[in-house]
Parts: C-alpha cells; structure tokens; sequence
C-alpha cells in the first residue's frame, strides 16, 4: 500500500447565496439596497416591476437621470439615497431582450454590484418569471463565487441573501430548482478550485462519500488494489506514478416514484463518466510549466459529475443515474508510465501509450467499459477537459461534443440553450479512425490531429454500442470576471447536464 500525504483542512469557505421570495410591499422598508431592472423600450428605458411601488413611497422617479444607459444586459446604474429610513442604494441593472442570457447576466451584475452586503431585494425576474428566474438566480449565484484560501481571510464575501420580490404565482418550487441548479455549478467550481496538496484521489472518494451521505445516493469506492484485481489497467497505468493511489467512485441515483415517464415504463439508467485527474504533470512526456498551473483543475469533468448527482435528487430527475468518476494524479516518479508501455483496459482493450500527456482518455476507456459491461445503461456521456485542440478549436466560452445518436445530441443541444452552458456539435468522422492504429495494441492512445476527433474516436470503442455523447470541457478556465464566471475553473458542464436530466423524459427518442 502506498502512504497517502495527510489530511489538510481548508479554512472556513465562502458559501453561494441564499434567495427568498417576498412580496414588494412594507416589509421592503427594511431594505438597505433595491435593484430594479432597466428595460429598454424603442427609443425609451422603462423601470421595471416595483418602480411605482417605491415612487409612491420615496419621491425618487422623478430624480433619477439615466446619464447615457442604453439598459443593455448587465449594465449597472446605482443612485446613492438618502434620508431617514434604511434605504441607502437603488440599482438599476440592465435586462437587455429579456433573453436567458439577458437574464444571466444581470444576476451576475448583480452579484458584483452587492459584494460584502448582507442583503438585497430585486424584482428583475418579475419582467418575466418564466424566462428570467432560472437564470437569474444561476447568474447571481456564480457571479458570486469565490475561492480562497488566505490566512487573512477574503478579500471580499459575496451577498448573504437575494430577496426576489413581486414574482406573482407561488414560486417556490421554481425556485428550489433554480437554486440546486446553480448551486451544483458552485460546487463543481469549488472542487475544481481546491488545491492538489490536499485534493487527491481519496480525498476527492471522501467528499464522494460524504455527500452522498446527504443526498440519499449509493456509493461504492474502489481503491488501487480493487483496481488492479478487477482490470482497471488504465486507471491503475495512469497512476501508478503518484505517492496518492487512483480510486474510482460510483454514484448512485434512484428516483422518487412520480410517474413522470409513464407508470408502464421501466425506469431507464443514464451514466454519466468524469475525468477525474486530480493534478496532471503530463507524466513523463512532461507539460511545459505554463500549462502545468491550471492542471489542478484536469479533475472538472469528475467535479461536474459529483456536483450533478448531488442535486438530482432536488430537481426531480425522473431516470436513474449512475456517475462514475475516474480518479488519479499523472505523476512522474521512477513507477510511472512509460511512453511505449501497453496497458490493459477493463474489458481487455488494450492501448499503446505513446503519450503519457493523453490520459484522461485512458481513464475514462476503463470507467466506460465497466459501465457497458455491469450497468448497461440506455445512454452514456462522458465529461472531461480532454484536448487541447478543442479549446484552439472553439475557445474559452463553450464546449464540444461528439455524440452518436442524433437524438441524445438534439436533447443535450437544447439543454444547453436552456442552461447557458454553450454546446457544440463536432462532427465524428470515421474516416479518421486509422490513425488510431498501433503495431502492438488495439490503439495508440495519441494519434495526433485532428486531436479532438481522434480522441472521441478513441473513446467511442468503450461505449459497447450504447448511445453515448462525449463533452470535451476544454473551456475549464476563466481568466477575468466575464457574466456569470470568476477567474478561476468554471466548472462548465454541471447547469447543462442537470437541464438536460430534469426533463420531463430525458432519454426522449433515443434508440
């Protein structure tokens, strides 16, 4: 067995926002900061919902000048107040079209508008609580975000409670799935965030196991030894280098009898697969020291699959999921895989590694594997910050994906749209599939270009024919405040993954 380093604590974390709903009437008094939004109209901006209401008890309308505001999407106006009750500061935040992302992105304005406050009330989801809430709150939520880890403490805290006023008909429940939606997009964050001096793979099988706790899930945890008697050769290949072990984690999900699919339906199981490379060195064929800062966050794809189960549960999935996430640190020490070393997956497939760079694609072959061999579920997506070459190919703002039914890319393509998180179709093109070839094994694990491609096509031949997507996460990184993302890992893939499971039937159409 080998020594794990010690466990570290980090220090107390700044957590996401809480919202509530309140009507706009006196209890608003209490009020120290009011955001209205700003809606552009022809050749006009009209305040929207809850302008009149506060005209009538504050003779403000008629002194605020909008001092060249076009009322574009997160545009922030703020007009200091004064006089004897607590109101100190109304907002006015633009909305844009009123779009989703209109929406998004004055939640996020929002939230950077209100750092170190205790409170704020807002009616900007009231122009149209159907279009505008979910958003709202997932822009809110991760415009928040913050990672630290100061002996000092932050530098700044995000607001402690968004009061959404004026919404109409009981929102609640809308609100419930708002939240867990946004909230797992903070948690992937957080995880991808952690530093890998304490984030390893059985520290990441802790917090696995921990929140499963919470969430009402199945865990099971296998740590090397498992690994090795059951098959897992790239898993257990990739990191043998490392002084902290390789674990795979599999999460369960069983959903509530609603009915939701057809009381004569068997409830079919979706698996979803994370990457989960808790730091990436390159391994001996060893990344360049500017591409190696970011790499404690190569473990997103499996953040984003520990953050989605931990909310399925809240936003009514009506399928059963399984998540496996792969874990393991991409070391190098005089164990660790060797360019020209031929590995056993699970299942027998073998791989030429001729990159020790190309890893994750390893790791996820064994987990996907196991999951058409044990679980054989009625669709398969894969999530992972695999390739370079996607992020060359589309940027630091959406994703990729390769998928082999066209009914399951339709599904995630208009989750994405619900969700913010942009997808891409590629294109899987078989005619490229000789590249994958090897003199000595079934493939070479780094075919080189099109690098995208050839590592889905790589992929593809441990779906077991099951109707799989496979999300290339390559936008893992946020290097400014831009609309909703921070600097730092974004986490991307949980918000869309989650809105394409909390429909009404998630496997609609899929063969």
């Amino acid at each position: 067995m080998t020594t794990t380093l010690p466990s570290q604590v980090l220090p107390s974390q700044v957590g996401p926002p809480t919202f509530t709903l309140s009507p706009l009437g006196p209890e608003s008094n209490d009020a120290e900061i009011i955001a209205l939004p700003v809606i552009p109209d022809e050749d006009e901006l009209v305040i929207g919902p809850g302008a009149a209401d506060l005209g009538d008890r504050y003779d403000l309308l008629g002194h605020l000048e909008f001092e060249g505001a076009t009322g574009s999407a997160g545009e922030v106006t703020t007009y200091p107040v004064t006089g004897s009750g607590p109101l100190r500061q109304i907002l006015l935040i633009g909305v844009g079209a009123q779009r989703r992302d209109d929406f998004r992105r004055a939640g996020a304005a929002l939230a950077r508008a209100v750092r170190d406050r205790s409170e704020v009330v807002t009616t900007i989801p009231a122009v149209d609580p159907e279009v505008g809430l979910e958003p709202f709150v997932a822009g809110a939520t991760l415009g928040s975000f913050l990672f630290h880890w100061r002996s000092e403490g932050a530098p700044w805290t995000p607001v402690e409670t968004i009061t959404l006023a004026d919404l109409g008909d009981d929102q609640a429940a809308a609100l419930d799935r708002a939240q867990a939606i946004a909230r797992a997009g903070w948690r992937a964050r957080f995880f991808a965030s952690v530093p890998s001096n304490l984030k390893n793979p059985a520290w990441l099988a802790e917090q696995a196991t921990s929140l499963a706790a919470e969430t009402g899930l199945k865990v099971t945890v296998w740590d090397e030894d498992q690994l090795a008697a059951d098959g897992f050769g790239g898993i257990v290949g990739v990191g043998q280098g490392s002084a902290t072990p390789p674990r795979l984690i599999r999460l369960d999900y069983t959903p509530r009898r609603s009915g939701r699919l057809g009381s004569s339906k068997k409830t079919p199981t979706v698996v979803l697969v994370g990457k989960g490379i808790t730091f990436d060195t390159g391994g001996l064929n060893i990344k360049p020291g500017d591409g190696m800062v970011t790499m404690k966050r190569d473990m997103t794809g499996g953040a984003v699959v520990l953050a989605v189960m931990t909310a399925l549960a809240e936003v009514g999935c009506p399928v059963k999921v399984v998540g496996l996430i792969a874990a393991a640190e991409n070391a190098i020490s005089g164990s660790a895989l060797r360019p020209g070393d031929v590995i056993t997956h699970y299942g027998g497939r073998t791989s030429e590694v001729t990159n020790t760079d190309a890893e994750g694609r390893l790791v996820l072959g064994d987990a996907m594997a196991y999951a058409a061999d044990k679980i054989k579920p009625a669709a398969l997506v894969d999530v992972a910050t695999l390739t370079g070459a996607m992020r060359v190919a589309l940027g630091q703002t959406m994703a990729g994906f390769f998928a082999d039914d066209d009914a399951l890319a339709g599904l995630l393509a208009e989750a994405s749209e619900v969700s913010g998180e942009t997808l891409w179709r590629m294109p899987l093109v078989a005619d490229y599939e000789e590249k994958l070839a090897s003199k000595v094994a079934d493939a070479d694990n780094a075919p080189g270009g099109p690098g995208a491609l050839t590592a889905a096509l790589f992929l593809q031949h441990f779906t077991g024919g099951i109707p799989w997507a496979h999300i290339d996460i390559a936008c893992g990184d946020a290097y400014a405040d831009v609309h909703e993302l921070t600097p730092g890992p974004t986490g991307f893939g949980a918000r869309v993954l989650l809105s394409w499971l909390a429909g009404d039937d998630p496997l609609a159409g899929v063969r």
